[in-house]
């Protein structure tokens, strides 16, 4: 951070002083997100000319003489942000809607919030797509892409929470509040220091969509809907209706690529289509890949269906041999709404080779969308034909729904091999970022897959499938579906007769809702998991551990020294010396509680010798704050040696926790007020309540003592 940065950083935190208020307080009446306020008060980030006006507002200040030393701050401190563009290719045979689109660009003007609905097929993504390319040039930092899932067959229309969670990962952010208007104040403060384009496409109703729009700033957002959305108040629609017949036939020819001098039929075929961009695409294609037929021939082989639909996704599946066509009725019921061509290998049972070609040959039919290349979906109408086609014809739809959900599972118990649980020095099978993208990009797909696995009674799929997302849940704290996931996970162990797998399950939902700070949901997941008769050693001392954990969480040290020590005793028989290694610095932590520094110390110290990289971190936490009161000195070399070893956020925040602990019992009062400040801010983001609750009490007890010094 240059030195400008820091004068800048310094006024702030004058401003924040003169308020009298928290982070989160000045943050909501300054209209910030306190994630965006911890940023700037940290020199994490120059906040935007805009936040310092409502900062200094907020405390009654003129921010005038602020301006010079934050446009230098900014200059210094400018960084170009990285352009993101996820919105699907531009269509190259995009037709006609001139005056639609030219509408859409005239309100974006104005407007910072276009909504674009009408009927499925009708062409609303393309025309939304379209506007984003054309105004590319006018939103330098990019276009970013959601699909809502509003109206897609099999899947539930996306909650706001995590629409929210998906776009702000997007940006950057990968613990967002757990909050929902939290995260909506953090999409919104996001959105206003950049100028992008967001589409959010296929949205159900205003409800689903109304906070993800942006607030103040150059951002724009385009949503589509089959609903008109009326309920958004101040969001201009903008209606489609079918194409008129020029522009339909102009698209027929373009498609097609047909002698349209046969009047009587083209007007059959548009007839027949009735208008739909999607439906027009789908019948040229057809023309085109059969070059003896004219469009006469084709008028006649759609007018033979009673159903519009019928007539033009049958007439495009036509053009398919078999194989081709039952992956087509296959890829109508996958899980989730994106798939690769591995995940139609799985559904189908076709070798590599043919399912390429296969899907080469759909997406040329205008069957299959390929949004980004190698990731294929289907378009709502079509996946919803598809889907009846394979109720239809299938025999054994389930068995192929079952080896997806064993791929998918495979593909994540190897992943996750990648990624241990804590950061080590160990070396990993994999490469641990390669990992986490895959389950990033997959997450939706994998809870879509466990829902699936519920549905269909695959029990074996739903007891293995959230431990293999344990890290990924591990960095991304705040996610909802984890809770749930493990609790549908230990009902099926238990129906399987799988005792052992249920209780290590019930662990790993005890240390969810005790990181939420549901502490006796934690102990009863616990109580369970003790109940299922746990053989394994070395999982006795994680429930020991973690046990220990929520008795020390509750004020109940005696109890929570007893179970450290016996996860000491159970981490020796099974020989884990990591295990044993954090059991004995949380039985040092207890015994400094209980009064008894030096022998805190020596367990400490036990702790570290017994662990080697990051996991020696507890070990040294805990004997920095024995240390506090008997060599300050060497407490706050230690402590400090503890936070360079942490790699996560909120193990962050736990360091910088004991150090302001620690310069409280060394009567630095102030200094210890900052890693106090310091620790909330990196909690703010995460869903560490218990943690939080911990940080906020040592906090307060600072203020307190030097308010009594003070007086």
């Amino acid at each position: 951070m240059s030195s400008v940065q820091d004068r800048l950083v310094a006024q702030l935190a004058r401003v924040k002083e003169l308020s009298g208020l928290s982070l989160r307080a000045l943050a909501g009446k300054a209209g910030l997100s306190s994630s965006s306020l911890s940023r700037y008060l940290t020199g994490q980030q120059v906040p935007p000319w805009e936040a310092v006006v409502a900062l200094c507002r907020a405390v009654g200040r003129d921010p005038r003489p602020l301006r010079t030393l934050w446009a230098d701050a900014a200059k210094a401190g400018a960084e170009p942000t990285p352009r993101r563009n996820d919105v699907p290719a531009d269509l190259a045979d995009f037709t006609g809607r001139e005056t639609e689109a030219a509408l859409v660009v005239q309100l974006l003007s104005t407007v910072n919030t276009v909504a674009i609905d009408g009927m499925g097929g009708v062409g609303k993504t393309s025309l939304a797509v379209h506007v984003a390319h054309r105004l590319a040039p006018s939103y330098p930092d990019g276009g970013l892409y959601l699909d809502l899932l509003g109206f897609t067959p099999g899947q539930q229309p996306l909650e706001p929470t995590a629409a929210l969670a998906r776009l702000l990962g997007a940006l950057g952010i990968s613990q967002p509040p757990a909050d929902t208007a939290e995260r909506a104040a953090l999409w919104r403060s996001e959105l206003s220091r950049r100028r992008a384009l967001v589409v959010l496409d296929n949205a159900v109703d205003a409800e689903q969509v109304s906070q993800l729009l942006p607030g103040a700033g150059k951002s724009a957002v385009l949503i589509t809907s089959r609903n008109r959305l009326v309920d958004l108040a101040g969001v201009p629609p903008v209606s489609l209706e079918p194409l008129s017949n020029e522009e339909a036939a102009s698209l027929f020819g373009r498609a097609s690529g047909a002698d349209l001098a046969d009047g009587e039929a083209v007007t059959q075929v548009l007839r027949q289509c009735g208008g739909l961009p999607l439906a027009l695409r789908m019948a040229g294609a057809r023309l085109r890949h059969r070059p003896g037929w004219t469009v006469a021939v084709l008028a006649e082989r759609l007018s033979a269906n009673t159903s519009r639909f019928e007539a033009v996704f049958g007439m495009s599946l036509h053009q398919l041999d078999a194989n081709q066509r039952r992956m087509f009725r296959l890829l109508g019921v996958l899980p989730g709404a994106d798939f690769d061509a591995p995940v139609a290998c799985a559904v189908t049972g076709m070798t590599p080779g043919h399912v390429n070609a296969a899907l080469e040959e759909l997406v040329d039919a205008h069957l299959l969308q390929e949004p980004s290349p190698g990731r294929y979906r289907l378009h709502d109408l079509i996946r919803r034909y598809a889907a009846d086609l394979a109720a239809e014809e299938e025999p054994d739809l389930d068995a192929a729904l079952h080896r997806v959900l064993n791929h998918y599972l495979a593909q994540a118990v190897a992943h996750a091999q990648s990624l241990p649980l804590q950061p080590t020095n160990a070396t990993s099978p994999g490469d641990p970022a390669t990992a986490m993208a895959w389950f990033d990009l997959e997450y939706p797909n994998l809870v879509a897959c466990f829902d699936t696995a519920v549905r269909l009674g695959a029990d074996e799929v739903v007891v293995e499938l959230p431990q293999t997302m344990r890290s990924w849940f591990f960095r991304h704290r705040g996610t909802g579906d984890q809770v749930r996931l493990l609790e549908a996970a230990a009902s099926a162990a238990q129906r399987l007769g799988r005792h052992q797998k249920r209780a290590s399950l019930l662990v790993d939902l005890g240390f969810a809702c005790a990181a939420a700070g549901r502490l006796d949901e934690a102990l009863a997941a616990y109580q369970l998991a003790e109940q299922s008769g746990v053989d394994d050693d070395d999982l006795a001392g994680v429930l020991a551990l973690r046990t220990g954990f929520v008795r020390r969480d509750r004020g109940e040290l005696d109890a929570a020294q007893a179970q450290f020590r016996l996860a000491q005793r159970l981490f020796d028989k099974s020989g884990n010396r990591g295990g044993k290694s954090q059991a004995l610095a949380f039985d040092g932590w207890v015994t400094l509680h209980l009064g008894q520094p030096h022998e805190a110390a020596e367990l400490a110290r036990a702790s570290i010798e017994l662990a080697s990289g990051p996991a020696r971190m507890t070990g040294l936490v805990t004997l920095g704050a024995a240390l506090a009161s008997i060599d300050p000195a060497e407490s706050l070399r230690t402590l400090h040696g503890a936070l360079q070893l942490a790699e996560v956020p909120h193990n962050k925040a736990w360091c910088h926790h004991h150090l302001g602990v620690a310069l409280r019992i060394m009567g630095s009062l102030d200094e210890a007020l900052e890693h106090h400040q310091l620790a909330l801010e990196l909690l703010e983001p995460l869903a560490e309540a218990q943690l939080e609750i911990e940080v906020r009490q040592a906090y307060a007890e600072t203020l307190a003592l030097r308010e009594r010094q003070g007086s």
